[in-house]
């Protein structure tokens, strides 16, 4: 493989790896901002031993994607060194941003929410939990805006030429709310949630299997599905907002998104399918004009296919973009039927009966997972073969030092190094759900085997 493909999947690679902890972050410092606003609300200790919890999870998810996501910012420079110039007006702002109003509000405030519980009072243990929250949730706009850059630029104008070209701001603003970056922030923050909330769901589900910290994972879970509720329907409207400026300002990635090869007169919704792209086909199970509605809200409408374009114009990997898309549309479904199924048998009062239910919340962690990743699979697979939309190729951005050897051999360094830390993640996080929240005698009584279930 030449340096160029080798280079785009090391850095895909490690993306991939650290985006499994901010979400995780963002997602429990939601959770974990009402479980302790009901312990102030109601004085229930069983909210404060949640609370304590879950704090220790995002400790260690938070430690981890610390720790994961210095690297990328080493590979700007060491592998994409045209790029690094290029957008290090626009990068540098954003990320000085980010370090000025996100970490120092989340680091700051990080210190009381591990170590404050028996040394400040619960008001300002929850002042400190909301800080580290939103100083997440800060974090992720100023990269999500970075990144949204990319694909929608705006606010600046090239200073220099050839090699030495970069792309200067000239409205700080413009650039922050540049056509897709709210969209995106939104779609990206409604995604954490969903991640942060289902691995709550999942632990108190197996705690509940298991007949252990009844009490606790009842109420623990009835704030997750809560949440996940709500994120999930959300999601489903961010999403297609999400796609309708794609529609605007990337059609050839839409065009990707639903194997479009021909602008036809109306174009058809693809539930599911597969494209082979030397035939120029897409078969699968389709809704006869649907993506004309969805797009332009009249069913009769012309939508543009990848012919449309310079054949060096549209992305490589088509069919990729098109399951990975797909993927994610068919995760987000699901999700809003698991938790509605939640909502309805609490409404009815058997959520906590139902063991099949429980069960079927355990493994469902990782769906969220998997549409965050398959989505920025399908965001940044689909602006190929641009690196800044239609301004930078990929090609044009590699450093010319580097060889292919060089990046293979920090490649292979990275996986194994990685493969260790998700080792040593998952180990962690194993021993803390097992050994479970620390209850007081006074605070909850602890079932038999199963005793929670009603049969």
């Amino acid at each position: 493989m030449d340096v160029e493909i080798l280079a785009r999947i090391q850095f895909a690679f490690t993306v991939a790896f650290h985006y499994i902890y901010p979400p995780l972050s963002i997602g429990l410092g939601l959770v974990m901002v009402f479980m302790e606003g009901m312990f102030l609300r109601t004085g229930r200790q069983v909210y404060h031993h949640m609370a304590r919890f879950w704090t220790k999870i995002f400790a260690l998810t938070f430690g981890i994607g610390v720790a994961t996501g210095i690297v990328m910012e080493f590979e700007f420079g060491t592998n994409w060194a045209v790029y690094s110039r290029y957008v290090g007006d626009v990068f540098g702002s954003a990320l000085a941003a980010e370090g000025i109003f996100a970490f120092a509000l989340e680091s700051g405030f990080l210190g009381v929410l591990l170590f404050g519980w028996n040394r400040v009072s619960p008001r300002v243990h929850f002042i400190a939990t909301i800080g580290v929250w939103l100083g997440s949730m800060f974090s992720a706009i100023w990269i999500v805006v970075a990144n949204s850059w990319q694909q929608t630029p705006a606010g600046f104008h090239i200073v220099g030429e050839g090699m030495l070209a970069r792309a200067e701001i000239t409205d700080f603003w413009a650039m922050v709310f540049n056509p897709s970056s709210v969209d995106r922030v939104l779609h990206v923050w409604i995604g954490a949630f969903l991640a942060g909330a289902f691995l709550v769901m999942s632990v108190h589900a197996w705690y509940l299997v298991k007949g252990r910290h009844a009490e606790l994972s009842r109420k623990g879970f009835k704030i997750a599905l809560a949440i996940a509720a709500v994120s999930s329907v959300a999601q489903l409207f961010a999403g297609h907002r999400s796609a309708e400026v794609v529609a605007r300002y990337q059609p050839a990635k839409l065009a990707a998104m639903e194997g479009h090869f021909d602008t036809l007169e109306t174009a058809d919704l693809y539930l599911l399918g597969w494209v082979n792209k030397e035939d120029q086909q897409t078969s699968g199970l389709k809704i006869p004009n649907g993506l004309s509605f969805l797009v332009n809200g009249d069913w009769g409408a012309k939508v543009p296919g990848l012919n449309s374009f310079a054949e060096a114009d549209r992305p490589g990997a088509v069919n990729a973009v098109f399951q990975f898309y797909h993927l994610m549309v068919a995760i987000g479904i699901a999700l809003i039927g698991l938790t509605l199924l939640g909502l309805v048998q609490w409404w009815r009062g058997r959520l906590f009966e139902q063991r099949w239910l429980m069960r079927l919340f355990v493994p469902a962690v990782i769906l969220p997972q998997m549409a965050n990743q398959v989505g920025w699979f399908t965001a940044e697979m689909g602006r190929q073969p641009w690196v800044v939309y239609g301004h930078l190729r990929t090609s044009e951005a590699l450093s010319e030092a580097v060889t292919a050897g060089q990046v293979l051999f920090s490649l292979i360094l990275f996986t194994i190094i990685y493969l260790l830390l998700f080792g040593l993640f998952i180990y962690l996080l194993h021993r803390k759900i097992v050994k479970g929240p620390e209850e007081g005698d006074d605070f909850v009584h602890r079932p038999k085997q199963g005793a929670i279930f009603q049969d």
